[in-house]
């Protein structure tokens, strides 16, 4: 192996250490640099986070932080949020301390079904082999059910199969979708083991090849809806008129709509990395139910009821999970579902849907008032005199200095520390 290759040979059997000494020769790392990337993965547990994923060499820090204020169908909530972003936790917990006088957030979720994709491919007759398919749907199931006794025992399983055909370039496709009641896990594993089984039994059954054998992250039959209200006399009408205008922007306009969409995935995001989940997909989710219309839409809304207070409204798919996967294996995100106290994937997404909802409105708010950029750089201070090399021990006072000024800049901060020189 030479330098300049990344081609090496069994490198998912070496040891971390092995792995990091082939990494300081790849890429000239010095021995301040192997220390960071060894201290940060000790302060963890190194085998936990080895079973994880295939080739750790360490581990990415994220900040953990609480969310304050929340009070959802009348529970009050402080709630873990991972997220490497400044302003979003307070942004969260601004808006969640704003709804609580008028009773803070009303959320519901509806099912725990979860989509499989069969794609069959070759077929001749396409009525036919739905038909050979019906027919024999029920030991189907059962087939696939020995393949996970636990979920069926819990109460989870396949409820039915729904039949689809397309026309695509590559001929025309039929695709069987089992539709699969997953209880309190996101699903994924499991969806994925019963759609391999009943394609392994469907390909005999009516002679055609089986391609795609897997879960669908468009989780439309997990949909989560929450509701707030924010006081017209705390805000200004003229906030907010801006907040309505600015939503009849991105309702029109897919270049803001977007950013949008994104401003409500940071809350929402942050909750899922805290608690194990799988925030990539729910980004895809919430995205391709944005664009399910056939436009891309917000996933809020915001209008004046009679009382002429703000209204906000958030649906979207959230397909969470409570039990398996990182969610048991990583025990911070243990510990991030047990300062949240929820006892069921149902309650963890009526949590994420209000945080989503609350983040949306933070952003709105500082948009159409002050400006985003003051109230971030603001948050963001600490992170500008650390980036202008400031000693941990000047940070809180550069940043605050800065703050201050209205000035907030690395060329400044190191103007401030020049001058504590």
């Amino acid at each position: 192996m030479t330098k300049s290759s990344s081609r090496i040979p069994r490198f998912f059997e070496k040891k971390i250490e092995e792995r990091l000494h082939i990494l300081k020769n790849f890429s000239d790392l010095n021995s301040d640099d192997l220390i960071l990337l060894k201290q940060t993965l000790v302060q963890g547990d190194a085998h936990l986070y080895a079973s994880m994923i295939e080739n750790t060499v360490s581990v990415m820090p994220v900040p953990l932080g609480i969310a304050t204020n929340f009070v959802i169908n009348g529970k009050d909530y402080l709630i873990p949020m991972a997220i490497e972003e400044p302003s979003v936790i307070a942004g969260a917990s601004f808006a969640a301390k704003l709804a609580r006088s008028l009773g803070g957030f009303t959320s519901s979720c509806s099912s725990s079904i979860m989509i499989g994709i069969i794609q069959l491919v070759g077929v001749s007759d396409n009525e036919a082999a739905i038909q050979a398919i019906d027919s024999h749907k029920s030991e189907l199931i059962v087939f696939a059910h020995a393949k996970d006794p636990v979920l069926i025992q819990q109460g989870g399983g396949i409820r039915d199969f729904s039949y689809h055909t397309y026309q695509t370039d590559r001929g025309d496709m039929l695709v069987v979708r089992i539709h699969v009641d997953v209880q309190d896990a996101m699903g994924a594993n499991i969806v994925n083991t019963f759609a391999e089984a009943v394609a392994s039994r469907i390909t005999d059954l009516v002679k055609v090849r089986s391609c795609l054998r897997i879960v669908s992250n468009l989780a439309m039959q997990r949909m989560c809806r929450s509701l707030a209200v924010w006081p017209t006399h705390d805000l200004g009408q003229d906030i907010v008129d801006g907040i309505l205008d600015a939503v009849a922007l991105a309702r029109v306009d897919p270049y803001r709509c977007v950013t949008h969409n994104k401003g409500i995935m940071n809350g929402i995001d942050a909750v899922a990395l805290a608690t194990g989940n799988d925030f990539r997909a729910l980004e895809a989710g919430a995205h391709g139910y944005a664009a399910f219309s056939g436009s891309y839409q917000p996933l809020t809304k915001f209008y004046q009821n009679g009382g002429g207070d703000l209204v906000g409204e958030i649906e979207l798919p959230l397909a969470v999970g409570t039990v398996g996967g990182a969610v048991k294996s990583n025990p911070v995100a243990q510990l991030a579902l047990k300062i949240l106290g929820v006892q069921s994937a149902s309650e963890l997404a009526c949590v994420m849907a209000a945080v989503g909802l609350a983040q949306n409105f933070a952003a709105l708010r500082a948009l159409v008032g002050e400006g985003i950029q003051r109230g971030h750089m603001r948050l963001h201070s600490k992170n500008i005199a650390i980036q202008a090399g400031v000693p941990f021990s000047l940070v809180d006072e550069i940043a605050q200095q800065m703050i201050g000024e209205n000035a907030i800049s690395v060329g400044r901060a190191l103007e401030l520390w020049k001058d504590k020189q």
